[in-house]
C-alpha cells in the first residue's frame, strides 16, 4: 500500500488538476497540504468542469474523504462559497467526506486588504500575488498572532485572539495612512459562520494516523509548483508557504515515513503567472501559440500566462530538491503543430554557464538559455494511450527530455479528459 505526494515541478499551472483527479480513482483519503485559494486546480469529468481553489480534487468523487490540512491559509467566506458552488453541481460535501484541521489558519480581511496595499505600493516592484491575503495570513502564522479555526469555538479566546492580530496590522495600517480595522463587526461576522466552518474542523493528525493503521491509499496535494516554494524558488517572486513535497508532512501532521512515491506534474513546456524571471519565455507567435492552443489562463485568477520552451536546467533542478520519484509529463498534444521544439538545456550570465539557476534574482533576470532542438512531430497526440503509438519525434524529445532531467516518465497526458493518459508507471504501485 503506497501514499503519494504530487507536486508542481514547475511555477505551477503543470496540470495538477486532472492528474490528481486521475490518481484519486485509486486513493481513499486526499489531503491538500499547504496554498490557500490562490491556487487552482480545474477537472474535467464527464464534460462538467469544476474548478477548485480550496477543495482537495478528491472531494468530487463518491467515497473518498478530502482534507484540507493544517498547512493550509483558509479563508471561510471562500471556502463556504466553494462548498456551495461544488453542490450546485451535485457533488456531495459533508463532515463524512470534508475534514478540515483545527489548526489551519484563517484568513481574514484584513489580510485581503494588506496584500491590496502592500501590492499597490509596490509599483514596479510588485510580486504579482493574487491579492487573496495569502501572505500576511502566513505572516500572522509565523508571528504567532494568526486567529486558527479551533478559535471559532470560543467567543472568548477569539475576542483575546483578535485584540493581538489587530494589534498588529492597525499600527501598520496606521503608519501607511489607512483607517483602523474595526474588530466587532468581524467578530461578529465570524461567529455567524463558526458552526458552518467547526463542523469540518477535526484533529487531522489523528485522523491520518488512523487511515494509515487501516492501510488506506493516501493522496497528497500540493498547490503551486516547486519554483514558487519560498525557500527554493525565485525569491521574492514566490508564494508564502513551502511548496516541496516534504511540506506535505508537515501540512498535514504525519511523518516523512508516511510518504512512499513523489510525483513531479511537468508540463511539457514552460508557463508562469505573475511576475519575476522567465529565461526562456517566448515573446513572440510560438509563445502566442503555446498559450492559445494550452487555454494557459489562470483558474483563480484568469490572468493570462506567459509561455516559453521547456526549461530543463530547473526542472532537473527542481526535482532534485523535492526528491520527485517520477514525472506526469503534461500538455504534450500542446507541441503537435510545431516544427521546432526546443529545451533549454544551460545558461550563460555574465559570460559563464551555469547548469542551474543560482540563487540571486539579479542572476535569474540575465540568464540566458542555451537550448537544444529537436524535430516536431506535426501530427495529434490527442488521445493517445500508449506509448508505441506516439510519433516517432514525439517519442524523441520525450526520451531526451527524461535523460536530461535524470527522473523517469511515469505518464504522459495526450489532452485535458482524465482518461487521455498514457500509463508507463502507476505510483500507487510502483
Amino acid at each position: 500500500m503506497k501514499n503519494v505526494v504530487v507536486v508542481g515541478s514547475q511555477w505551477g499551472d503543470e496540470g495538477k488538476g486532472k492528474i490528481v483527479d486521475w490518481l484519486s480513482s485509486e486513493a481513499d483519503i486526499i489531503v491538500r497540504f499547504q496554498g490557500g485559494h490562490n491556487a487552482g486546480h480545474t477537472l474535467v469529468i464527464d464534460g462538467v468542469v469544476y474548478k477548485l481553489r480550496l477543495l482537495p480534487s478528491g472531494i468530487v468523487r463518491k467515497n473518498k474523504i478530502s482534507i484540507i490540512g493544517n498547512g493550509v491559509v483558509v479563508d471561510p467566506w471562500a471556502l463556504l462559497e466553494e462548498i456551495e458552488e461544488i453542490k450546485s453541481k451535485s457533488v456531495e460535501v459533508n463532515s463524512d467526506n470534508l475534514i478540515l484541521s483545527e489548526a489551519a489558519t484563517l484568513i481574514l480581511p484584513f489580510h485581503k486588504e494588506m496584500d491590496e496595499i502592500r501590492e499597490d505600493a509596490a509599483g514596479k516592484s510588485k510580486i504579482g500575488t493574487t491579492r487573496r491575503g495569502i501572505g500576511p495570513a502566513y505572516e500572522d502564522k509565523i508571528g504567532r498572532r494568526s486567529i486558527r479555526v479551533m478559535d471559532l469555538a470560543s467567543e472568548n479566546n477569539l475576542d483575546k485572539r483578535l485584540d493581538v492580530v489587530l494589534g498588529h496590522h492597525n499600527a501598520i495600517r496606521k503608519g501607511l495612512g489607512k483607517t483602523e480595522f474595526k474588530k466587532e463587526q468581524l467578530k461578529k461576522d465570524l461567529l455567524n459562520i463558526a458552526p458552518q466552518i467547526l463542523k469540518f474542523s477535526q484533529p487531522v493528525w489523528k485522523k491520518i494516523d488512523e487511515f494509515k493503521s487501516q492501510n488506506k491509499k493516501i493522496l497528497f496535494e500540493g498547490a503551486q509548483g516547486v519554483l514558487l516554494d519560498v525557500d527554493h524558488g525565485t525569491y521574492p517572486f514566490v508564494t508564502s508557504s513551502n511548496t516541496v513535497a516534504s511540506s506535505a508532512a508537515t501540512g498535514s501532521g504525519c511523518g516523512i515515513n508516511s510518504i512512499n512515491y513523489i510525483l513531479g506534474i511537468t508540463k511539457a513546456y514552460t508557463t508562469r503567472v505573475g511576475e519575476g524571471p522567465f529565461p526562456t519565455e517566448l515573446n513572440d507567435e510560438i509563445g502566442d501559440l503555446l498559450g492559445t492552443r494550452g487555454k494557459e489562463f489562470g483558474t483563480v485568477t484568469s490572468r493570462k500566462r506567459r509561455c516559453g520552451w521547456f526549461d530543463g536546467v530547473l526542472v532537473r533542478q527542481t526535482l532534485k530538491i523535492s526528491g520527485i520519484d517520477g514525472i506526469a509529463l503534461t500538455k504534450l498534444d500542446v507541441l503537435d503543430e510545431l516544427d521546432e521544439i526546443k529545451m533549454c538545456v544551460a545558461y550563460e550570465i555574465n559570460g559563464k554557464k551555469f547548469d542551474y539557476l543560482p540563487a540571486s534574482v539579479d542572476d535569474q533576470f540575465i540568464a540566458k538559455p542555451i537550448y537544444n532542438s529537436y524535430p516536431g512531430w506535426k501530427s495529434s497526440t490527442v488521445g493517445i494511450k500508449k506509448f508505441e503509438e506516439l510519433p516517432k519525434n514525439a517519442k524523441y524529445y520525450i526520451k531526451e527530455l527524461e535523460k536530461f532531467v535524470e527522473t523517469k516518465i511515469s505518464s504522459i497526458s495526450t489532452s485535458p479528459e482524465r482518461n487521455d493518459t498514457i500509463l508507463i508507471q502507476d505510483p500507487f504501485n510502483f
